[in-house]
């Protein structure tokens, strides 16, 4: 009887001692999004409206690296290109989707289409504004 008792004693501890080691070293048990270089590609629309009308969403929030692929909604290709000159797509002929580009600084940048400078967009609160005199198609 006293090796029975000994025997469910020592079961009764190693479950204890089990059971209070039990994995995930005191962190929390709660999983975290990954931060920084974005894991989803961001997808900005070409509505084929002039101004600030011509992007959505606009502005866009992006991560540093972060991949943005733009859609053309419109009926003529369009052309776009960061304002610093970093990023550009080729021209994305109606229908179409560029293909991913990474933006590769994080804060407020500015873009346009080079096709029709009154088309313009931002990134991460960024607001831009077409150019002054603007009297061609997708002006405000």
């Amino acid at each position: 009887m006293r090796k029975a008792g000994t025997a469910v004693a020592l079961a009764v501890t190693g479950a204890l001692v089990a059971w209070s080691c039990g994995g995930g070293g005191g962190g929390s048990s709660t999983p975290t999004a990954p931060t920084g270089g974005g894991s989803s590609t961001v997808t900005i629309t070409i509505t084929g409206q002039g101004g600030k009308l011509a992007f959505s969403p606009n502005p866009a929030s992006v991560s540093p690296g972060q991949l943005v692929m733009f859609k053309n909604n419109d009926v003529v290709a369009h052309h776009v290109i960061l304002d610093d000159g970093t990023v550009q797509t080729p021209d994305i002929n109606p229908g179409s989707t560029s293909a991913p580009v990474a933006m590769g600084t994080s804060g407020a940048l500015t873009y346009h289409c080079l096709i029709h400078p009154g088309m313009v967009g931002g990134f991460n609160g960024a607001t831009a504004e077409p150019p002054p005199n603007c009297n061609q198609a997708y002006c405000d």
